[in-house]
Protein backbone atom coordinates (compact mmCIF):
# COMPACT_ATOMS: atom_id res chain seq x y z
CA UNK A 1 0.00 0.00 0.00
CA UNK A 2 1.36 3.26 -1.01
CA UNK A 3 1.74 5.86 1.36
CA UNK A 4 0.34 9.28 1.82
CA UNK A 5 -0.02 12.76 4.78
CA UNK A 6 -2.82 12.28 7.34
CA UNK A 7 -4.80 14.71 8.73
CA UNK A 8 -7.92 12.40 9.71
CA UNK A 9 -7.71 10.30 12.90
CA UNK A 10 -4.59 8.43 14.03
CA UNK A 11 -1.90 8.15 12.23
CA UNK A 12 -0.60 4.15 11.24
CA UNK A 13 3.51 4.09 10.08
CA UNK A 14 2.27 1.52 7.87
CA UNK A 15 -0.19 4.04 6.04
CA UNK A 16 0.95 7.47 6.69
CA UNK A 17 4.58 9.25 6.29
CA UNK A 18 4.79 9.89 9.87
CA UNK A 19 7.26 12.47 12.04
CA UNK A 20 9.24 10.13 14.47
CA UNK A 21 8.15 10.88 18.06
CA UNK A 22 10.61 8.43 19.56
CA UNK A 23 12.05 11.13 21.67
CA UNK A 24 8.13 11.53 23.25
CA UNK A 25 8.01 8.21 23.51
CA UNK A 26 10.59 7.44 25.63
CA UNK A 27 9.51 10.41 28.27
CA UNK A 28 5.99 8.99 28.20
CA UNK A 29 7.52 5.46 28.42
CA UNK A 30 9.48 6.78 31.62
CA UNK A 31 6.14 8.10 33.53
CA UNK A 32 4.60 4.39 32.78
CA UNK A 33 7.95 2.77 34.25
CA UNK A 34 7.69 4.96 37.16
CA UNK A 35 3.88 3.87 37.56
CA UNK A 36 2.98 7.40 37.15
CA UNK A 37 -1.24 8.02 36.40
CA UNK A 38 -1.65 11.23 34.05
CA UNK A 39 -3.71 13.22 31.67
CA UNK A 40 -2.55 13.92 28.13
CA UNK A 41 -4.76 17.07 28.06
CA UNK A 42 -4.18 18.79 24.65
CA UNK A 43 -6.33 20.97 22.01
CA UNK A 44 -7.91 18.64 19.32
CA UNK A 45 -6.15 16.90 16.12
CA UNK A 46 -2.89 17.78 18.58
CA UNK A 47 -1.43 13.73 17.82
CA UNK A 48 -3.16 12.39 21.07
CA UNK A 49 -4.51 9.15 19.27
CA UNK A 50 -1.41 8.41 17.69
CA UNK A 51 0.72 9.10 20.81
CA UNK A 52 -1.53 6.09 22.61
CA UNK A 53 -1.01 4.08 19.53
CA UNK A 54 2.19 4.58 19.39
CA UNK A 55 2.90 3.87 23.18
CA UNK A 56 1.05 0.95 23.29
CA UNK A 57 2.80 -0.59 20.34
CA UNK A 58 6.19 0.34 21.89
CA UNK A 59 5.42 -1.00 25.59
CA UNK A 60 3.17 -3.87 24.72
CA UNK A 61 6.06 -6.53 25.66
CA UNK A 62 6.80 -5.30 29.19
CA UNK A 63 3.04 -4.49 30.37
CA UNK A 64 -0.37 -5.95 29.23
CA UNK A 65 -1.45 -2.44 27.71
CA UNK A 66 -5.62 -2.05 28.70
CA UNK A 67 -6.89 0.88 25.23
CA UNK A 68 -10.08 1.77 25.13
CA UNK A 69 -12.33 5.25 24.75
CA UNK A 70 -15.50 6.40 25.64
CA UNK A 71 -15.71 7.65 21.75
CA UNK A 72 -19.57 6.76 20.97
CA UNK A 73 -20.35 4.80 23.83
CA UNK A 74 -23.06 6.87 24.52
CA UNK A 75 -24.44 8.97 27.90
CA UNK A 76 -26.61 5.44 28.31
CA UNK A 77 -23.57 3.90 30.00
CA UNK A 78 -23.81 6.67 32.65
CA UNK A 79 -27.28 5.69 34.29
CA UNK A 80 -25.88 4.12 37.50
CA UNK A 81 -23.40 1.86 38.31
CA UNK A 82 -24.78 -0.85 37.67
CA UNK A 83 -24.75 0.26 33.79
CA UNK A 84 -21.52 1.91 34.14
CA UNK A 85 -19.56 -1.52 35.81
CA UNK A 86 -20.71 -3.98 33.21
CA UNK A 87 -20.32 -1.58 30.59
CA UNK A 88 -16.70 -0.52 31.15
CA UNK A 89 -15.97 -4.04 32.36
CA UNK A 90 -17.43 -5.10 28.38
CA UNK A 91 -15.30 -2.18 26.92
CA UNK A 92 -12.09 -4.11 28.47
CA UNK A 93 -13.15 -7.64 27.65
CA UNK A 94 -13.72 -6.60 23.91
CA UNK A 95 -10.20 -4.83 24.18
CA UNK A 96 -8.47 -7.66 25.27
CA UNK A 97 -10.58 -9.91 22.79
CA UNK A 98 -8.54 -8.60 20.08
CA UNK A 99 -5.17 -10.00 21.38
CA UNK A 100 -5.50 -11.79 24.55
CA UNK A 101 -8.42 -14.11 24.36
CA UNK A 102 -8.18 -15.76 27.31
CA UNK A 103 -7.86 -12.52 29.67
CA UNK A 104 -10.67 -11.14 27.55
CA UNK A 105 -12.92 -14.32 28.85
CA UNK A 106 -11.35 -13.79 32.61
CA UNK A 107 -12.52 -10.63 32.79
CA UNK A 108 -16.01 -11.66 31.75
CA UNK A 109 -15.65 -14.42 34.21
CA UNK A 110 -15.78 -12.02 36.91
CA UNK A 111 -17.69 -9.38 36.06
CA UNK A 112 -20.97 -11.40 36.29
CA UNK A 113 -23.07 -9.88 38.56
CA UNK A 114 -20.98 -6.86 39.27
CA UNK A 115 -24.00 -4.42 40.69
CA UNK A 116 -21.51 -1.00 41.69
CA UNK A 117 -18.33 0.49 41.80
CA UNK A 118 -16.83 -1.22 44.83
CA UNK A 119 -17.50 -4.51 42.99
CA UNK A 120 -15.83 -3.49 40.00
CA UNK A 121 -12.86 -2.42 42.03
CA UNK A 122 -13.02 -5.94 43.47
CA UNK A 123 -12.75 -7.32 39.76
CA UNK A 124 -10.31 -5.03 39.05
CA UNK A 125 -8.01 -5.91 42.26
CA UNK A 126 -8.73 -9.83 41.07
CA UNK A 127 -7.96 -9.54 37.72
CA UNK A 128 -4.06 -7.47 38.19
CA UNK A 129 -3.66 -10.20 40.86
CA UNK A 130 -3.48 -13.04 38.29
CA UNK A 131 -1.70 -11.22 35.83
CA UNK A 132 1.62 -12.35 35.12
CA UNK A 133 2.02 -8.56 33.81
CA UNK A 134 1.94 -5.20 35.16
CA UNK A 135 -1.33 -3.77 33.80
CA UNK A 136 -1.38 -0.30 31.98
CA UNK A 137 -5.07 1.55 31.20
CA UNK A 138 -5.05 3.85 28.46
CA UNK A 139 -8.75 5.74 27.61
CA UNK A 140 -9.21 8.15 25.05
CA UNK A 141 -11.49 10.97 24.55
CA UNK A 142 -12.40 11.08 28.22
CA UNK A 143 -14.21 14.58 27.86
CA UNK A 144 -17.12 12.33 26.78
CA UNK A 145 -17.64 11.56 30.65
CA UNK A 146 -15.80 14.48 31.98
CA UNK A 147 -18.68 16.33 33.48
CA UNK A 148 -20.88 12.95 34.67
CA UNK A 149 -20.59 12.38 38.20
CA UNK A 150 -20.81 9.00 37.90
CA UNK A 151 -17.67 9.16 35.86
CA UNK A 152 -15.99 11.14 38.92
CA UNK A 153 -16.65 9.07 41.51
CA UNK A 154 -14.91 6.32 39.31
CA UNK A 155 -11.97 8.18 39.13
CA UNK A 156 -12.34 8.50 42.68
CA UNK A 157 -12.46 4.88 42.96
CA UNK A 158 -9.30 4.36 40.95
CA UNK A 159 -7.59 6.97 42.95
CA UNK A 160 -8.25 5.02 46.02
CA UNK A 161 -7.40 1.91 44.75
CA UNK A 162 -3.99 3.82 43.86
CA UNK A 163 -3.23 4.78 47.56
CA UNK A 164 -4.23 1.24 48.88
CA UNK A 165 -1.65 0.20 46.23
CA UNK A 166 0.63 1.86 47.38
CA UNK A 167 0.52 0.70 51.28
CA UNK A 168 0.47 -2.77 49.68
CA UNK A 169 -2.84 -3.01 50.43
CA UNK A 170 -4.75 -3.65 47.02
CA UNK A 171 -3.58 -4.29 43.10
CA UNK A 172 -4.45 -1.93 40.77
CA UNK A 173 -3.61 -0.40 37.50
CA UNK A 174 0.30 -0.07 37.48
CA UNK A 175 -0.06 3.31 35.19
CA UNK A 176 -3.47 5.17 34.11
CA UNK A 177 -3.36 7.36 31.04
CA UNK A 178 -6.32 9.82 30.19
CA UNK A 179 -6.38 11.83 27.19
CA UNK A 180 -8.36 14.08 26.01
CA UNK A 181 -8.91 18.01 25.75
CA UNK A 182 -9.45 18.99 29.20
CA UNK A 183 -7.49 18.45 31.94
CA UNK A 184 -8.92 16.01 34.36
CA UNK A 185 -7.31 16.96 37.18
CA UNK A 186 -9.44 20.12 37.35
CA UNK A 187 -12.64 18.64 37.54
CA UNK A 188 -15.03 19.13 40.43
CA UNK A 189 -16.52 16.16 42.86
CA UNK A 190 -19.53 16.13 44.59
CA UNK A 191 -18.46 14.43 48.11
CA UNK A 192 -22.54 13.70 48.74
CA UNK A 193 -25.42 14.16 46.66
CA UNK A 194 -26.74 17.43 47.49
CA UNK A 195 -23.63 18.91 48.57
CA UNK A 196 -22.00 21.73 46.44
CA UNK A 197 -19.68 20.97 44.13
CA UNK A 198 -16.26 21.57 45.39
CA UNK A 199 -12.82 21.55 44.40
CA UNK A 200 -11.80 18.21 45.47
CA UNK A 201 -10.15 16.57 42.22
CA UNK A 202 -11.10 13.01 41.61
CA UNK A 203 -7.77 12.93 39.54
CA UNK A 204 -5.23 14.79 41.99
CA UNK A 205 -2.64 11.81 42.28
CA UNK A 206 -1.75 12.49 38.71
CA UNK A 207 1.85 13.95 37.74
CA UNK A 208 1.53 16.67 35.21
CA UNK A 209 2.52 15.69 31.51
CA UNK A 210 4.93 18.30 30.04
CA UNK A 211 5.84 16.38 27.29
CA UNK A 212 6.23 18.86 24.03
CA UNK A 213 3.79 17.23 21.94
CA UNK A 214 4.94 19.57 18.67
CA UNK A 215 7.17 19.05 16.20
CA UNK A 216 10.41 20.77 16.29
CA UNK A 217 11.87 21.28 12.63
CA UNK A 218 14.11 17.93 13.35
CA UNK A 219 11.03 16.12 13.69
CA UNK A 220 9.58 17.49 10.87
CA UNK A 221 12.19 16.57 8.56
CA UNK A 222 12.34 12.98 9.56
CA UNK A 223 8.86 12.64 7.48
CA UNK A 224 10.13 14.30 4.82
CA UNK A 225 12.99 12.59 4.72
CA UNK A 226 11.13 9.17 4.32
CA UNK A 227 8.25 11.06 1.86
CA UNK A 228 11.71 11.63 -0.42
CA UNK A 229 12.51 7.98 -0.41
CA UNK A 230 9.57 6.23 -1.07
CA UNK A 231 8.09 9.03 -3.96
CA UNK A 232 11.67 9.32 -5.10
CA UNK A 233 11.70 13.15 -4.99
CA UNK A 234 14.19 15.32 -4.15
CA UNK A 235 13.75 18.50 -1.44
CA UNK A 236 16.12 20.68 0.67
CA UNK A 237 14.19 18.81 3.63
CA UNK A 238 16.08 21.16 6.29
CA UNK A 239 15.21 24.45 4.56
CA UNK A 240 11.73 22.61 3.89
CA UNK A 241 11.28 21.71 7.65
CA UNK A 242 12.40 24.93 8.83
CA UNK A 243 10.07 26.52 7.14
CA UNK A 244 7.05 24.63 7.50
CA UNK A 245 7.64 24.69 11.57
CA UNK A 246 7.56 28.56 11.00
CA UNK A 247 4.11 28.83 9.75
CA UNK A 248 2.91 25.92 12.28
CA UNK A 249 5.17 25.96 15.35
CA UNK A 250 4.97 22.30 15.38
CA UNK A 251 1.54 21.89 15.27
CA UNK A 252 0.90 18.20 14.59
CA UNK A 253 -2.71 18.37 12.29
CA UNK A 254 -1.20 22.02 10.54
CA UNK A 255 2.56 20.10 10.03
CA UNK A 256 0.52 16.90 7.95
CA UNK A 257 -2.41 19.15 6.73
CA UNK A 258 0.96 21.29 4.52
CA UNK A 259 2.30 18.72 3.70
CA UNK A 260 -0.66 17.38 2.36
CA UNK A 261 -0.92 20.41 0.11
CA UNK A 262 2.52 20.08 -1.34
CA UNK A 263 2.10 16.51 -2.12
CA UNK A 264 -1.47 17.25 -3.82
CA UNK A 265 -0.50 20.58 -5.38
CA UNK A 266 3.33 20.92 -5.96
CA UNK A 267 4.94 17.08 -5.85
CA UNK A 268 7.52 17.88 -8.01
CA UNK A 269 8.64 21.47 -6.62
CA UNK A 270 9.18 21.33 -3.01
CA UNK A 271 10.49 24.58 -2.00
CA UNK A 272 9.96 27.65 -0.20
CA UNK A 273 8.24 30.00 -2.32
CA UNK A 274 5.54 26.87 -2.62
CA UNK A 275 5.62 25.98 0.94
CA UNK A 276 4.06 29.83 0.95
CA UNK A 277 1.29 28.86 -1.92
CA UNK A 278 0.90 26.05 0.16
CA UNK A 279 -0.37 28.19 3.31
CA UNK A 280 -2.19 30.36 1.32
CA UNK A 281 -4.35 27.53 -0.05
CA UNK A 282 -4.75 26.13 3.15
CA UNK A 283 -6.33 29.54 4.82
CA UNK A 284 -8.55 29.28 2.00
CA UNK A 285 -9.86 26.08 3.16
CA UNK A 286 -12.30 24.98 5.92
CA UNK A 287 -11.66 21.62 8.27
CA UNK A 288 -12.46 20.75 11.74
CA UNK A 289 -9.48 22.37 13.60
CA UNK A 290 -10.60 25.86 11.89
CA UNK A 291 -14.34 25.72 12.57
CA UNK A 292 -13.32 24.42 16.18
CA UNK A 293 -11.39 27.44 16.45
CA UNK A 294 -14.23 30.13 14.87
CA UNK A 295 -16.98 28.52 16.89
CA UNK A 296 -14.72 28.73 19.98
CA UNK A 297 -13.95 32.42 18.98
CA UNK A 298 -17.58 33.59 18.43
CA UNK A 299 -19.19 31.50 21.23
CA UNK A 300 -17.56 33.88 23.71
CA UNK A 301 -17.49 37.49 23.13
CA UNK A 302 -15.41 38.17 26.18
CA UNK A 303 -12.74 35.76 24.59
CA UNK A 304 -12.92 37.06 21.53
CA UNK A 305 -12.04 40.33 22.54
CA UNK A 306 -9.18 38.76 24.78
CA UNK A 307 -8.14 37.47 21.08
CA UNK A 308 -8.32 40.72 19.46
CA UNK A 309 -6.43 42.18 21.54
CA UNK A 310 -3.24 39.90 20.84
CA UNK A 311 -4.15 39.28 16.78
CA UNK A 312 -5.25 43.11 16.28
CA UNK A 313 -3.41 44.72 18.62
CA UNK A 314 -0.35 43.10 18.93
CA UNK A 315 -0.48 43.71 22.98
CA UNK A 316 1.62 42.25 25.35
CA UNK A 317 -0.03 40.33 27.72
CA UNK A 318 1.80 38.89 30.41
CA UNK A 319 1.31 35.01 30.63
CA UNK A 320 -0.64 34.02 34.27
CA UNK A 321 -1.31 30.36 34.14
CA UNK A 322 -4.34 30.88 36.48
CA UNK A 323 -6.04 33.40 34.67
CA UNK A 324 -9.43 32.46 33.40
CA UNK A 325 -9.05 33.97 29.50
CA UNK A 326 -5.87 32.45 29.29
CA UNK A 327 -6.74 29.01 30.48
CA UNK A 328 -9.34 29.06 27.45
CA UNK A 329 -6.79 30.11 25.18
CA UNK A 330 -4.65 27.52 26.02
CA UNK A 331 -7.32 24.79 25.93
CA UNK A 332 -8.45 25.98 22.59
CA UNK A 333 -5.40 25.73 20.85
CA UNK A 334 -5.03 29.28 20.40
CA UNK A 335 -2.33 30.69 22.77
CA UNK A 336 0.81 29.70 23.96
CA UNK A 337 3.63 31.25 25.97
CA UNK A 338 6.37 32.93 24.63
CA UNK A 339 8.99 34.84 26.93
CA UNK A 340 6.36 35.11 29.86
CA UNK A 341 4.12 36.92 27.09
CA UNK A 342 0.67 35.10 25.38
CA UNK A 343 1.47 34.52 21.90
CA UNK A 344 -0.70 33.47 18.96
CA UNK A 345 0.31 29.53 18.66
CA UNK A 346 1.19 29.63 15.27
CA UNK A 347 0.98 31.82 11.96
CA UNK A 348 -1.28 30.16 10.53
CA UNK A 349 -3.81 30.17 13.44
CA UNK A 350 -3.26 34.44 13.39
CA UNK A 351 -3.43 34.77 10.10
CA UNK A 352 -7.07 32.45 9.99
CA UNK A 353 -8.59 34.42 13.01
CA UNK A 354 -7.08 37.78 11.05
CA UNK A 355 -8.71 36.67 8.28
CA UNK A 356 -12.25 35.98 9.62
CA UNK A 357 -12.53 39.20 12.00
CA UNK A 358 -11.23 41.24 8.57
CA UNK A 359 -14.40 39.61 6.40
CA UNK A 360 -16.67 40.25 9.41
CA UNK A 361 -15.18 44.01 9.42
CA UNK A 362 -15.97 44.34 5.75
CA UNK A 363 -19.34 43.20 5.89
CA UNK A 364 -20.26 46.11 8.13
CA UNK A 365 -18.03 48.53 7.06
CA UNK A 366 -20.67 51.05 4.96
CA UNK A 367 -20.16 51.41 1.18
CA UNK A 368 -16.35 49.86 1.33
CA UNK A 369 -16.61 48.11 -1.95
CA UNK A 370 -17.36 51.71 -3.78
CA UNK A 371 -13.38 52.33 -2.57
CA UNK A 372 -11.62 49.35 -2.99
CA UNK A 373 -12.58 47.95 -6.77
CA UNK A 374 -9.36 45.93 -7.62
CA UNK A 375 -9.24 47.17 -11.22
CA UNK A 376 -8.59 50.53 -10.27
CA UNK A 377 -5.30 49.35 -8.58
CA UNK A 378 -3.76 47.39 -11.52
CA UNK A 379 -0.55 47.79 -12.95
CA UNK A 380 0.79 46.87 -16.82
CA UNK A 381 3.46 44.68 -14.71
CA UNK A 382 0.68 42.78 -13.22
CA UNK A 383 1.39 44.16 -9.79
CA UNK A 384 -0.76 46.82 -7.97
CA UNK A 385 -0.74 50.84 -7.17
CA UNK A 386 -0.44 50.45 -3.51
CA UNK A 387 -0.18 54.34 -3.40
CA UNK A 388 -3.48 54.84 -4.77
CA UNK A 389 -4.74 51.65 -3.16
CA UNK A 390 -3.54 54.18 0.57
CA UNK A 391 -4.96 57.29 -0.93
CA UNK A 392 -8.29 55.45 -2.20
CA UNK A 393 -8.14 54.60 1.68
CA UNK A 394 -7.73 57.62 3.07
CA UNK A 395 -10.58 58.87 1.14
CA UNK A 396 -12.68 56.16 2.68
CA UNK A 397 -11.93 57.02 6.18
CA UNK A 398 -12.51 60.24 5.33
CA UNK A 399 -15.48 60.55 3.83
CA UNK A 400 -16.87 57.20 5.80
CA UNK A 401 -15.30 57.30 9.40
CA UNK A 402 -14.31 61.15 10.19
CA UNK A 403 -17.10 61.25 12.45
CA UNK A 404 -16.23 58.42 14.90
CA UNK A 405 -14.91 58.87 18.21
CA UNK A 406 -11.19 58.00 18.70
CA UNK A 407 -11.77 54.96 20.58
CA UNK A 408 -13.71 53.06 17.68
CA UNK A 409 -11.39 54.27 15.32
CA UNK A 410 -7.86 52.95 17.79
CA UNK A 411 -9.99 49.86 18.52
CA UNK A 412 -11.23 49.15 14.52
CA UNK A 413 -8.73 51.20 13.00
CA UNK A 414 -6.27 48.24 12.17
CA UNK A 415 -9.02 45.87 11.03
CA UNK A 416 -10.85 48.60 8.72
CA UNK A 417 -7.58 48.78 6.85
CA UNK A 418 -7.25 45.16 6.79
CA UNK A 419 -10.68 44.45 5.19
CA UNK A 420 -10.10 47.41 2.72
CA UNK A 421 -7.07 45.70 1.46
CA UNK A 422 -8.96 42.18 1.40
CA UNK A 423 -11.09 42.84 -1.53
CA UNK A 424 -8.00 43.63 -3.52
CA UNK A 425 -5.69 40.66 -3.31
CA UNK A 426 -8.67 38.45 -2.71
CA UNK A 427 -7.64 34.66 -5.17
CA UNK A 428 -4.30 36.15 -6.49
CA UNK A 429 -2.37 37.94 -3.71
CA UNK A 430 -1.32 37.16 0.26
CA UNK A 431 -1.54 39.31 2.97
CA UNK A 432 0.18 38.19 5.97
CA UNK A 433 0.94 40.61 8.93
CA UNK A 434 3.42 40.35 11.22
CA UNK A 435 3.06 42.19 14.97
CA UNK A 436 5.74 44.05 16.33
CA UNK A 437 5.01 46.15 19.34
CA UNK A 438 6.48 49.27 20.09
CA UNK A 439 5.41 52.30 21.75
CA UNK A 440 3.30 53.34 18.22
CA UNK A 441 1.80 49.63 18.39
CA UNK A 442 3.24 49.04 14.85
CA UNK A 443 1.45 46.55 12.96
CA UNK A 444 3.22 45.45 9.40
CA UNK A 445 1.21 44.25 7.04
CA UNK A 446 3.00 42.15 4.30
CA UNK A 447 1.19 41.85 0.97
CA UNK A 448 2.04 39.88 -2.24
CA UNK A 449 0.48 39.91 -5.10
CA UNK A 450 1.67 37.45 -8.17
CA UNK A 451 5.30 37.88 -7.68
CA UNK A 452 5.41 41.67 -5.70
CA UNK A 453 5.33 42.68 -2.62
CA UNK A 454 4.30 45.60 -0.09
CA UNK A 455 4.94 46.44 3.05
CA UNK A 456 2.83 48.68 5.03
CA UNK A 457 3.04 49.87 8.64
CA UNK A 458 0.01 51.48 10.70
CA UNK A 459 0.74 52.96 13.86
CA UNK A 460 -0.46 55.62 16.24
CA UNK A 461 0.48 59.01 16.03
CA UNK A 462 2.46 59.85 19.55
CA UNK A 463 4.29 63.06 18.44
CA UNK A 464 7.46 63.08 16.03
CA UNK A 465 10.07 61.49 18.51
CA UNK A 466 8.17 58.81 18.13
CA UNK A 467 7.02 59.03 14.63
CA UNK A 468 11.07 58.99 13.45
CA UNK A 469 11.95 56.04 16.09
CA UNK A 470 8.95 54.36 13.70
CA UNK A 471 10.85 55.16 10.31
CA UNK A 472 13.65 53.92 11.32
CA UNK A 473 11.81 50.62 12.79
CA UNK A 474 10.13 50.32 9.10
CA UNK A 475 13.63 50.76 7.40
CA UNK A 476 15.33 48.46 9.10
CA UNK A 477 12.44 46.05 8.51
CA UNK A 478 12.43 46.36 4.44
CA UNK A 479 16.34 45.81 4.93
CA UNK A 480 15.08 42.39 6.44
CA UNK A 481 12.81 42.13 3.31
CA UNK A 482 15.84 43.31 0.78
CA UNK A 483 13.14 46.17 0.09
CA UNK A 484 13.73 50.01 -1.30
CA UNK A 485 10.12 51.00 -0.55
CA UNK A 486 7.35 50.75 1.93
CA UNK A 487 4.48 52.37 3.27
CA UNK A 488 2.66 53.94 6.57
CA UNK A 489 -0.94 54.32 7.64
CA UNK A 490 -0.52 56.91 10.43
CA UNK A 491 -3.93 57.22 12.58
CA UNK A 492 -3.95 60.66 14.38
CA UNK A 493 -6.59 61.46 16.70
CA UNK A 494 -5.76 65.27 16.99
CA UNK A 495 -8.48 67.77 16.48
CA UNK A 496 -6.68 69.82 14.07
CA UNK A 497 -5.38 67.13 12.12
CA UNK A 498 -4.93 66.99 8.25
CA UNK A 499 -6.06 64.13 5.80
CA UNK A 500 -2.33 64.41 3.93
CA UNK A 501 0.11 62.37 2.55
CA UNK A 502 3.80 62.97 1.82
CA UNK A 503 6.81 60.89 0.27
CA UNK A 504 10.21 60.89 1.90
CA UNK A 505 13.33 59.32 1.63
CA UNK A 506 15.73 57.91 4.45
CA UNK A 507 18.66 55.44 4.19
CA UNK A 508 18.40 55.38 0.73
CA UNK A 509 14.28 53.79 1.30
CA UNK A 510 11.41 55.39 -0.10
CA UNK A 511 8.46 55.82 2.18
CA UNK A 512 4.60 56.86 1.29
CA UNK A 513 2.89 57.94 4.11
CA UNK A 514 -1.05 59.04 4.97
CA UNK A 515 -2.42 60.39 7.17
CA UNK A 516 -6.18 59.40 8.45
Amino acid sequence: MKKRFNTTGPCISKKHYMVSIENKLKEVETLIDQGDYFVINRPRQYGKTTLLSQITKKCNDKYLIIRTSFEGIGDSIFENEKVFSSGFLKLISDMLNFTYTEKAKEIEKLSYGVENLQMLSNVITEFIRNSDKPVVLLIDEVDKASNNQLFLSFLGMLRNKYILANDDMDYTFHSVILAGVHDIKNLKLKLRPNEEKKYNSPWNIAVNFDVDMTFNPLEIETMLKDYTKEENIKMDTVDISEKIYFYTSGYPFLVSKLSQIMDRNFKNSWDLNNIDKAVKILLNERNTLFDSLIKNLDNNKEFRNFIEKIVLSGEEIVYVPSDRLISLGELYGFIKQKNNRCKIHNRIFEQYIYNHLTAIKARESENISSYNFREKFLTSDNGLDFEKILLNYQRFMKEQYSNKDEKFIEHHGRLLFLAFIKPIINGIGFDFKEVQVSQEKRLDVVVTYNKHKYISELKIWHGEEYHKDGIKQLCDYLNIHSMNKGYLVIYNFNKNKEYKYEKIYVENKEIFIIYV
